[in-house]
């Protein structure tokens, strides 16, 4: 028999994959390079960005079964390979002076890499931390939320001393050799295996709750409650995603901060990030999800609403900084939360429907934010709007917790004919 693996190294090897693939918010760094050395526009640098996003949440949606039929570590292992090879042939292109090849290279074929690279470890570490969902998730995409944070420091470094296209190449070699080994590493438990912690009397743990229901992709997409989250998610992502897109203008002409200091405010966004997706969904295991995405509504409806009149430098930044915690803390929630509502059976497939929210929103939020602020060439408005979306969001938040009671109630009144009459009467 094969060795039981350790969850732990599980984690790490999942979160070795995220922060891998979570590089591309490190994207910024190679707009001046590309502009500089190649001569290309803006808009046509910023399209590159924008169509790995789009292709990311799509290609999550449409692969998330065959990432389920194929398990982590082929689908990992797939991911590193569409990853690293889009980002060398971002780097001939670049060599080449071919625009068409870089968005096909950076902005397809990476953007499939990053789509099945985010879904395919997630469900995988839910079943090892029964015990620890909202944890468990948070430990995955808390990885993509810093993976900006580690490469773009190593990225500028390397393009001063051996050029852009051949950054892009070795970078992508990098991350092929270090993503295979995690993804290696990945394999679900065995069956009916639990976690040690949790026969543990003395430490008195929370009792492991079986899933209520097992739903199917198309299943799911047959529940109110799939769109209930799908609009949760976007409001959260196309907010958070608009103030990421303008977070240094923003703070330059509201709080009067000097271009170092918004450069060094980007950076600290980038470690709210990471840590708003442990922090968050750590939390999410005591007041529920949709506890927690309830408390993020009523924080981001006050800070947005509040923001345009926070003059003062310090008190601007705490604010921008606690709505990107909620921003990376929404993608760390909506795993569990699947596994709350639909069960894990079928996660991979169900939350690469989910991203799809992300795909748009990741559009949709910075263009409504430079529509509105070249109308009235002020933030303030965009704020004021995207503040009472998450008034919105509250709704659907209250709503989801009185599904997820009620799919509780129905499941402890009418618990499955192969349980045992003891642990049917445990199940909760």
């Amino acid at each position: 028999m094969e060795k039981l693996k350790n969850r732990w190294l599980i984690a790490a090897s999942a979160m070795g994959l995220h922060v891998s693939i979570g590089s591309v918010y490190a994207y910024s760094v190679f707009k001046k390079p590309l502009l500089h050395d190649l001569g290309w526009q803006p808009s046509q640098t910023s399209w590159a960005f924008s169509i790995a996003i789009f292709v990311l949440g799509f290609s999550a949606a449409f692969l998330g079964p065959l990432v389920d039929r194929m398990g982590p570590r082929k689908s990992g292992q797939i991911s590193a390979l569409f990853y690293a090879s889009g980002l060398i042939l971002a780097g001939v292109a670049v060599s080449l002076k071919t625009l068409w090849l870089f968005y096909l290279g950076y902005g397809v074929i990476a953007g499939v890499g990053l789509g099945i690279g985010y879904i395919c470890p997630i469900a995988t570490l839910m079943k090892w931390f029964p015990d620890r969902r909202g944890l468990a998730t948070g430990l995955a995409v808390m990885g993509f939320g810093f993976g900006a944070l580690f490469a773009s420091k190593v990225f500028v470094l390397l393009i001063a001393a051996f050029g852009l296209s051949a950054t892009y190449i070795g970078t992508g070699c990098t991350y092929l050799v270090v993503m295979i080994a995690c993804a290696r590493y990945l394999a679900p438990p065995p069956a009916g295996w639990a976690p040690a912690e949790a026969a543990n009397i003395a430490a008195r743990p929370k009792k492991l709750r079986r899933d209520p229901v097992q739903l199917t992709a198309g299943q799911a997409l047959r529940t109110r409650r799939f769109y209930f989250l799908w609009a949760m998610l976007f409001i959260n992502i196309t907010c958070g995603i608009a103030v990421i897109s303008t977070a240094s203008p923003m703070a330059q002409q509201i709080a009067g901060l000097s271009v170092e200091s918004a450069a060094t405010m980007v950076g600290l966004m980038g470690l709210f990030n990471g840590l708003g997706r442990i922090g968050w969904s750590a939390l999410s295991d005591i007041l529920g999800r949709a506890g927690t995405f309830g408390l993020f509504c009523v924080l981001q409806f006050c800070i947005f609403w509040t923001l345009p009149s926070l003059t003062d430098p310090l008190a601007f930044q705490v604010a921008v900084c606690i709505i990107i915690s909620c921003y990376g803390g929404g993608f760390a929630l909506m795993p569990a939360f699947i596994g709350d509502v639909f069960g894990t059976q079928h996660l991979s497939s169900i939350l690469g429907k989910l991203l799809t929210s992300w795909a748009i929103a990741g559009v949709a939020g910075p263009m409504l934010s430079a529509f509105v602020y070249e109308r009235t060439q002020s933030y303030a408005t965009s704020l004021y709007i995207f503040g009472s979306a998450f008034a919105v969001c509250f709704v659907l938040a209250v709503i989801m917790a009185l599904e997820t009671k009620r799919l509780r109630r129905h499941a402890a009144e009418n618990p499955p004919a192969d349980l045992a009459p003891a642990e049917a009467a445990d199940w909760h």
